[in-house]
C-alpha cells in the first residue's frame, strides 16, 4: 500500500523505518501414514525451535536479498521455507498454471524478470481500440486500469468532507482525523527539514551522496550539530532506512497537503459515475501507468512471481506456473471502493484464483460494493489476500478499528465469506523483535504473519529495490497460497486459507507490537492463528488433505 499510513505513523515508521479461529490439524492422523505422488504427506511438520532469538550476525546481502526464502531452523531467520520446499518437496515435479491478480498502482509489465510470466487475454487483439472479447473492456490485454490517467488522490475522509455533513457518525469522525492529520503536518514539516539539514552536514563530512553507516564511523562529530546528525542517521541505518529516507519524508509532507487533504484537489480522471456500480466500463488498457508510480505494484508482482534462480535479483515464491495479472486501481492517496470491487469481480470473471491487495484504508463511502465482491469471489473459488496496514494498531484492541477491506461487515461485525486472509508483516529478526514496528495486528482481524521488512525485488525500468510494509508481507503469502493452488488445483479457497493458517509455524513467545518495547505480547495472541507463513509445511498439509479426501 503506497500511502496507507496517516501522518502520525509516518513520522514514527521513519524515525524506526472469513475470520475462523484456529483448529486443529485440517487433517486426522488417519491420513497422515499416506504416501502420495510427491511423496510429501508423511514428512515432519516444521514447529517452533527450541530457542527464541535472533541470528546474532547480520545476513550477508546474498542472504538478506531472499531472506523471505530462508528456514527458521536451518538459518534462525522467519523465511517462509521456500528453497527448502523446492529442494525437498517439489524438485522436479509439475504444477498447473495458477493466474494470480494483483490489485495494485500498475506493474512495469516490460521488466526483464517479469515479462515472462504477465497474463494475456488472448481473446483481445492488442491495440486495435476494439472490445474483441466483448467483456465491456476495450484492449484488457494485460488486465485493467480503472484509474485511467490518475496517479494522486485524497483520502477517503477528505472525499466525505467534500461531500458535506450527511448527520453520520462517520463525518464526525473525517472531521476529528482532518483535524489530526493537519496537526501532524507541522511536526512532518519540521522533521523534513532536520533530516534535509542533517543529510547535507554528512553529505559534506563524509564526501559522499550515498553514504551508509560505514561512512558514519569514520566521521569525526566535532560539533554538536554534526554529532546530531551523525546520531540521527545512525538510527536510521541500523533500523534498516537508507538516505532516500530524506526525499521520501519531504515527499510525504508534499502529498499530504498538496493532495491528501486537500479539499480543492479532485485526482479522479476516469469518466465514470463514482455513485454508480452500475458504471462499470471506464478506465483503460494500460497496466503499467508512469513508472514513478508503478514501484509499489511492479515491487509486489515480483515478490510473487520474479523468475527464480536468474542471478537478475531477487526470486518469487511460485516459478514458472504462474501468470499475473495486473488490476491498476491504487492511487498515491486512498483508493476508491468502487475501483476495488469492479477489480476483484475483473479478475475474478478472467480466472484469477488468488487476488492480491496491498492496500488499505480507516474510512469508507460504498463497503458494500467491496462485501458484494469478496462473496463473489467466494462464490467462485477466489482466495483474496490482503495486508494488514502499516499503522502500529491493535486492530481488535479495546475499541475495534475498522479497516478496509475486510471480511468483516462493520454493521453486522458478521465474517461475510471464508476466503479472504490478512497478512502482518515479520522483521528478519527471530525473536522478540520478529514483529514489523509498523505492522498492525489483531486477534480477530489478522490472520498471519509473513517477510515484510527489507524485502528484495523489482522495480520499475529494470531496477530491483528494497521495501518495507505490510504490502510486501501480503505478497509472500499469496505466492505460497499460489503455489498451493498450483500443485493441488482441487483444493478450494477456503482450504487454501486453512491450510495456510494451520500449517504456519505456531510461536509461543512474547514479541514487541507497535515498536514499543514496553509492550510485549505473546505472538499467539495477535493474529487468529499465531502463526508465521510457511511453504514448506503448507504444501505438506495439503497433501494430506487431498489424500484424506481420497
Amino acid at each position: 500500500m503506497k500511502k496507507v499510513y496517516y501522518l502520525s505513523a509516518a513520522l514514527a515508521m521513519a524515525l524506526a523505518s472469513c475470520k475462523t479461529t484456529q483448529k486443529t490439524s485440517c487433517c486426522a492422523t488417519a491420513c497422515e501414514s499416506k504416501t502420495t505422488k510427491l511423496g510429501i504427506a508423511d514428512k515432519e511438520l516444521l514447529t517452533m525451535p527450541s530457542y527464541f532469538a535472533s541470528k546474532k550476525t547480520a545476513l550477508p546481502e546474498e542472504q538478506l536479498q531472499r531472506w523471505s526464502h530462508l528456514d527458521l531452523h536451518r538459518d534462525s531467520v522467519p523465511g517462509m521455507s521456500v528453497d527448502r520446499a523446492y529442494d525437498e518437496l517439489i524438485k522436479g515435479k509439475k504444477g498447473s498454471k495458477v493466474v494470480v491478480a494483483v490489485i495494485d498502482s500498475g506493474i512495469d509489465i516490460h521488466h526483464e524478470d517479469l515479462n515472462y510470466t504477465i497474463w494475456t487475454n488472448k481473446k483481445e487483439i492488442p491495440g486495435n481500440g476494439i472490445d474483441d472479447d466483448n467483456n465491456g473492456y476495450i484492449d484488457d490485454v494485460h488486465g485493467w486500469n480503472p484509474l485511467g490517467g490518475t496517479n494522486e488522490e485524497n483520502m477517503e475522509f477528505t472525499r466525505i468532507l467534500k461531500k458535506g455533513d450527511d448527520g453520520t457518525a462517520q463525518y464526525q469522525r473525517a472531521v476529528k482525523k482532518m483535524e489530526e492529520e493537519k496537526a501532524n503536518l507541522v511536526p512532518l514539516r519540521m522533521s523534513a527539514n532536520q533530516f534535509r539539514n542533517s543529510y547535507e552536514l554528512l553529505v559534506k563530512a563524509t564526501g559522499k551522496k550515498d553514504f551508509v553507516l560505514a561512512d558514519l564511523e569514520k566521521v569525526n562529530a566535532s560539533t554538536d550539530e554534526l554529532k546530531e546528525a551523525k546520531t540521527l542517521f545512525e538510527r536510521l541505518f541500523k533500523n534498516g532506512r537508507d538516505v532516500s529516507i530524506v526525499e521520501a519524508i519531504e515527499k510525504q509532507a508534499d502529498m499530504y497537503s498538496k493532495y491528501y487533504l486537500n479539499l480543492d484537489f479532485n485526482g479522479r480522471k476516469s469518466n465514470d459515475n463514482v455513485e454508480d456500480i452500475r458504471d462499470k466500463y471506464y478506465g483503460d488498457g494500460d497496466v503499467y501507468g508512469e513508472p514513478e508510480h508503478a514501484l509499489h505494484g511492479t515491487h509486489v508482482a515480483g515478490i510473487i512471481a520474479q523468475k527464480r534462480g536468474n542471478d537478475k535479483g531477487g526470486d518469487g515464491v511460485i516459478n514458472d506456473n504462474v501468470e499475473i495479472m495486473s488490476l491498476r486501481a491504487v492511487p498515491d492517496g486512498d483508493e476508491y471502493d468502487k475501483d476495488i470491487a469492479l477489480a476483484i469481480r475483473y479478475a475474478v470473471d478472467n480466472g484469477a484464483k488468488v487476488i492480491n491487495g496491498s492496500f488499505g484504508k480507516y474510512f469508507e463511502t460504498h463497503a458494500e460494493w467491496v462485501y458484494d465482491a469478496i462473496e463473489y469471489a467466494a462464490v467462485n473459488d477466489v482466495l483474496l489476500v490482503m495486508a494488514a496496514g502499516n499503522d502500529a494498531l491493535d486492530l481488535n484492541g479495546e475499541e475495534t478499528i475498522d479497516r478496509f477491506p475486510n471480511d468483516r461487515n462493520i454493521l453486522t461485525k458478521i465474517n461475510i465469506a471464508p476466503n479472504f486472509i490478512l497478512v502482518g508483516a515479520l522483521n528478519p529478526k527471530y525473536g522478540e523483535g520478529m514483529v514489523a514496528n509498523f505492522s498492525n495486528f489483531g486477534n480477530v482481524d489478522v490472520d498471519v504473519f509473513a517477510p515484510g521488512v527489507k524485502i528484495y525485488a523489482t522495480a520499475p525500468e529494470g531496477e530491483y529495490k528494497y521495501l518495507q510494509g505490510t504490502s510486501m508481507a501480503s505478497p509472500n503469502a499469496t505466492g505460497v497460497a499460489a503455489m498451493i493452488r498450483s500443485y493441488y488445483p482441487t483444493l478450494k479457497a477456503w482450504e487454501v486459507k486453512e491450510i495456510m493458517k494451520e500449517s504456519g509455524i505456531a510461536i509461543d513467545g512474547k514479541v514487541i507490537v507497535s515498536g514499543d518495547k514496553n509492550d510485549k505480547r505473546n505472538f499467539k495472541d495477535i493474529s487468529t492463528s499465531g502463526t508465521i507463513v510457511n511453504l514448506y509445511n503448507a504444501l505438506i498439509l495439503a497433501e494430506r488433505r487431498v489424500n484424506a479426501k481420497k
